[in-house]
């Protein structure tokens, strides 16, 4: 299951309290204040994990609380420091406080952030030993640790975002190109959450791929899967925009083209800038063969009144007929691309 959303409470330790004692040796008769300090609470970080893809541990984990600090103790001996608590997040996560609405962190890979800190400890009566108070009976508490309320948002991190309408055969692309298994199905909106998928390149590379939700018209507005879709486009570096040879609905695959491409602009025109490939998808279903492929792509072209430097790649997913060549574009494409995908 995949979540990419959730609010949770994050709570530091609490620092330790000082503590009050007095030397009690033999043949010390007076013996003085030796009380230590209390130790540190922890605190609560957020760090980017690269195994961890959903926010799914946080469904039914709301709390997320670090050790307290230990109190001080006699013989002027310190608490010891309450144990951190490290919280695996996908990279990508945008970590908002929920009370204020302020993006506290836009989580990169690699990254990690405290989320609240712990207090202080106390200190202990050996701290305020002097010339003028030699027997000090008083120690303080450990302060208290943060704790925050947050909203965590997450925008998926991929090399390469495929987008298409519903039953442009996204999530057979995508199997077809990696390990990944998404649910297959012949009706409108199968994905109904991003799947993600590695392909392994000759050179020893690997491109992310990202199938996200079938997009409609309407989307820019929420329309359907809108926003949802749209959100986890932004953080792809490049996008292969996947049509349908031979649209159930009786649609040209250039007429979804622009409908797509009108969505994307009305939502971002950044995102509409992002580096993209075209890429005609169930060519089987056409007869499968190399003149197929190419009279459909010079159909294509003209339809959208492309130039002839605009490479169109015909593929099947459920074949693997043109799938090397798509793959090597994408590695080159991905090469170009800006470093940061934020919009």
């Amino acid at each position: 299951m995949f979540i990419d959303r959730a609010t949770i409470t994050v709570a530091a330790g609490d620092g330790g309290n000082g503590t009050v004692s007095f030397r009690r040796e033999k043949y010390v008769p007076r013996g003085g204040p030796d009380g230590g300090n209390g130790g540190s609470g922890g605190d609560v970080i957020a760090a980017a994990d690269p195994n961890v893809n959903t926010l799914l541990d946080f469904r039914h984990n709301r709390e997320w609380k670090a050790e307290p600090g230990e109190a001080g103790r006699g013989r002027s001996q310190t608490g010891a420091d309450g144990a951190d608590r490290v919280i695996p997040m996908p990279a990508g996560t945008l970590i908002f406080d929920q009370d204020s609405g302020d993006l506290i962190r836009d989580l990169a890979p690699g990254e990690r952030i405290v989320l609240a800190r712990g207090g202080g400890g106390g200190l202990g009566n050996e701290h305020f030993k002097s010339s003028t108070n030699q027997t000090p009976r008083e120690a303080t508490p450990g302060e208290e640790g943060e704790v925050r309320e947050l909203r965590l948002e997450l925008k998926l991190i991929a090399d390469i975002g495929l987008v298409g309408k519903p039953n442009a055969g996204k999530s057979t692309l995508l199997k077809a190109l990696t390990r990944a298994t998404p649910k297959i199905a012949a009706y409108p909106f199968t994905t109904l959450s991003p799947q993600l998928g590695i392909a392994e390149i000759e050179n020893e590379r690997r491109l992310v791929f990202a199938d996200i939700p079938g997009l409609i018209e309407g989307a820019a507005e929420g329309v359907g899967l809108g926003h949802d879709f749209l959100r986890h486009i932004e953080r792809t570096r490049a996008l292969v925009h996947l049509l349908d040879a031979e649209p159930s609905d009786g649609s040209s695959p250039g007429a979804n083209y622009d409908a797509i491409r009108k969505e994307l602009f009305e939502y971002s025109p950044l995102l509409a800038e992002k580096p993209e490939l075209i890429a005609l998808n169930k060519i089987d279903l056409l007869g499968g063969t190399e003149g197929d492929a190419a009279i459909a792509a010079d159909m294509l072209r003209a339809e959208l009144v492309l130039p002839d430097d605009v490479p169109i790649f015909v593929v099947s997913g459920a074949t693997g007929f043109g799938l090397s060549a798509l793959l090597r574009a994408c590695e080159r494409l991905v090469a170009k691309a800006p470093a940061d995908p934020t919009i």
